[in-house]
C-alpha cells in the first residue's frame, strides 16, 4: 500500500509521546515532503546577519512519525530509499558558534543556490564552482525508549540526523527498534553535502522522500547499519581529488587542521575566500580516518574534488 505524508506533519524533537501521523503495514511504501533544514527561516532573500537570530528550537523539522504495525522492541526498521527529490532551490550558512573551525569564522556567511533539480547537473557556487548534487536524507530516526523531548540534531543509536552522505536512492537503512511501532521520520535534506559537512550545512534544501518500510523481526541490532546498491562517489571521481592532512594524537585536531589546510590550498589555488572555501568543503569535501594504528600519531585527510573547478 502506497501512503502520502505532507510536511505539514513535522516535528522537532524525537518524543515517543508524539501521536503518528499515519499508520503503516510493513512492505509498505511512503512518500513525504520534508521542509529545508531551516524550517523556513532561511529564504531567498534572507541577509547573513540574519542568522545571528536563527531559531535552533526550529532547524531540522523531520517528517513523522509513522506507526509501522508489529515493531516491538529487539526488532528492527528497514528503510529501502527509492527516491530524493529536490527542491532547486536551498542555502549554505556559517551559523556562529557551529561546525568545526566555528573558531575560526565567528562572523555568519550565507550562500543561496538555485539549481537544476534533473539529476547529474551541477549546481552553481558563483562564478567560480559547479557542484555535481547527489541527493540525500540528513535523518532518518526511530523513537528513543527513553521517555520525554530530546534534541532533534545528535546522531543517535536509533538514526536521526546522521548526515550521511549516502542515504541516496538505493541504499537500505536498519535501525533499532526501541518502542511500539518504532515512530519513524525522515527530514534535514541536502541536494549535495560532504562527508563530515565540517561547517555544519551542506546545501540544505527540501526534499520530496519515497520509500519502502519493511520490518525484521528479533535482528536487535545496537545501532544504524545500512548497504549501498552500488558506487558512492562516481559524481566526484572524474578529475581527482586535492588533498590535505592533519596528523597528531587526535583525530578532532586533525580534521580541524586537515580542513585549515584545505581553506589555505583553495584560497591559494582557486582566490577563493576563506569564508566560501569553508562552506564548498562543506558541500564536497569527504573528511577520511587514513591511520589509525601507528600511534602515537594518526592521520585524518581531507579529500576535494578536482571535478568541481573543472
Amino acid at each position: 500500500m502506497n501512503h502520502t505524508i505532507h510536511g505539514k506533519h513535522h516535528h522537532w524533537r524525537w518524543d515517543n509521546a508524539l501521536p503518528p501521523v499515519v499508520r503503516i503495514a510493513p512492505g509498505d511504501r511512503v512518500e513525504l515532503e520534508a521542509l529545508d533544514p531551516g524550517g523556513g527561516q532561511i529564504e531567498p532573500r534572507t541577509e547573513a546577519d540574519e542568522l545571528e537570530r536563527l531559531d535552533f528550537a526550529r532547524v531540522n523539522p523531520v517528517t513523522g512519525p509513522i506507526f509501522i504495525d508489529g515493531a516491538e522492541p529487539g526488532d528492527a526498521v528497514r528503510v529501502k530509499l527509492e527516491a530524493v527529490v529536490p527542491s532547486g532551490w536551498g542555502w549554505t550558512a556559517l551559523i556562529p558558534g557551529f561546525g568545526l573551525l566555528a573558531m575560526d569564522f565567528p562572523e555568519p556567511a550565507l550562500h543561496s543556490w538555485s539549481y537544476d533539480p534533473t539529476p547529474g547537473r551541477p549546481a552553481h557556487f558563483g562564478k567560480l564552482a559547479r557542484v555535481p548534487l547527489k541527493p540525500m536524507v540528513g535523518s532518518i530516526g526511530l523513537a528513543l525508549g527513553k521517555p520525554g523531548a530530546h534534541d532533534i540534531l545528535p546522531p543517535r543509536h536509533v538514526g536521526g540526523t546522521m548526515d550521511i552522505r549516502d542515504m541516496n536512492p538505493g541504499t537500505e537503512l536498519y535501525l533499532p527498534v526501541e518502542v511500539p511501532g518504532g515512530l519513524l521520520s525522515f527530514g534535514d535534506g541536502h541536494a549535495a553535502q560532504g562527508e563530515g559537512e565540517v561547517c555544519g550545512t551542506g546545501l540544505e534544501t527540501a526534499i520530496r522522500v519515497a520509500a519502502r518500510i519493511d520490518l525484521v523481526k528479533g535482528l536487535r541490532l545496537e545501532g544504524p547499519e545500512f548497504t549501498t546498491d552500488g558506487p558512492v562517489q562516481r559524481h566526484l571521481d572524474g578529475k581527482g581529488y586535492y588533498v590535505t592532512t592533519g596528523i597528531g594524537p587526535s583525530l578532532m585536531q586533525g580534521a580541524v587542521d586537515a580542513v585549515r589546510r584545505m581553506i589555505d590550498l583553495l584560497a591559494r589555488r582557486h582566490g577563493l575566500r576563506p569564508e566560501d572555501a569553508y562552506m564548498l568543503c562543506s558541500v564536497c569535501a569527504d573528511l577520511r580516518i587514513s591511520e589509525i594504528v601507528d600511534r602515537p600519531n594518526w592521520i585524518v585527510a581531507l579529500y576535494f574534488p578536482r571535478i568541481v573547478f573543472e
